[in-house]
């Protein structure tokens, strides 16, 4: 059920996404070959499927907010264009692919990320059946998300961290920004969209730092551990790139206990709900066993 509810959702979101794609009118066809290039390579489409769920759990219907859900999409893109550049992770491939300024040009990535941030938006606010009030304090969770106080602030955390051995305070701060943001914001705005109580509004807020704490632990054990092949980019980059992690602050079997202990609390978190929250409860233990 788990598995299956996942795939349906992937190809709900991937062929709305070719639909918003097709949408676009651009002035340029390179950077929409660009665009479509990065946002089609495929991936878990975690973010969206975090919204829908959250939706679920707090007694909507979530495949009726595909549309927000394909805008988190984006910003996800965006900022893995981005992270790849060379003045960022400067890495060659993604997903198994050449990287989209390997592909199109330094330049031209760039542009294809602005323009992808930028059209989440406008692709948000295409949502329908969603009070204007709701939609708003969605949008504004999310752009919160995604700027200097959540996902860039903690990417600017991570490039003036590299060669320098931070602290574990700073670490969390980096990864509740760089990558826990955005899946907070997801979950949240989900919720929001259902128009959740309070009490349920605050356990998945509750999971979604939990479930962003875990996801990036197993992150950073896979850097060390995982398959190339399987992960479909290098691995040994944050060694690479002298960056302090999970792994490299304590050690292999301690970060796995901390990633465990973060799905426990996102369990636990869950523990108002009934069976409209059993796909957060795979997907959090499911989580730390992943290969990619």
């Amino acid at each position: 059920m788990f598995k299956e509810l996942w795939k349906r959702r992937v190809k709900l979101v991937e062929e709305d996404l070719v639909k918003e794609l097709r949408r676009t009118k651009s002035l340029d066809e390179n950077l929409s070959r660009a665009m479509e290039y990065s946002l089609m390579a495929g991936g878990k489409r975690l973010r969206p499927i975090l919204l829908m769920a959250a939706a679920d759990a707090a007694g909507g219907a979530g495949e009726k907010f595909v549309t927000v859900a394909d805008a988190l999409e984006m910003i996800h893109t965006y900022s893995l264009i981005h992270d790849d550049l060379p003045a960022m992770d400067n890495d060659d491939y993604r997903r198994g692919k050449l990287t989209n300024h390997k592909v199109f040009g330094e330049a031209t990535a760039i542009l294809a990320g602005d323009a992808l941030l930028t059209l989440a938006f406008e692709v948000a606010l295409r949502q329908e059946n969603v009070p204007l009030e709701i939609l708003l304090a969605v949008l504004r969770e999310i752009s919160t998300a995604a700027g200097a106080a959540g996902m860039v602030g903690g990417q600017a955390i991570d490039l003036r961290s590299e060669g320098v051995r931070i602290d574990f305070a700073t670490l969390k701060l980096m990864h509740r920004g760089k990558t826990g943001a955005l899946f907070r914001a997801a979950i949240r705005s989900g919720a929001l969209l259902a128009q959740a109580d309070d009490e349920k509004l605050d356990a998945l807020t509750r999971y979604a730092e939990n479930f962003g704490l875990a996801f990036q632990i197993t992150d950073d054990i896979l850097d060390v551990v995982g398959d190339e092949k399987i992960l479909g980019k290098p691995t040994g980059s944050d060694e690479k790139n002298s960056k302090s992690t999970y792994v490299s602050l304590t050690s292999l079997e301690e970060a796995r206990g901390f990633a465990q202990a973060a799905v426990d609390e996102a369990l636990d978190a869950l523990k108002i709900f009934g069976t409209e929250a059993d796909f957060f409860r795979e997907l959090v233990q499911y989580l730390i066993a992943r290969e990619k």
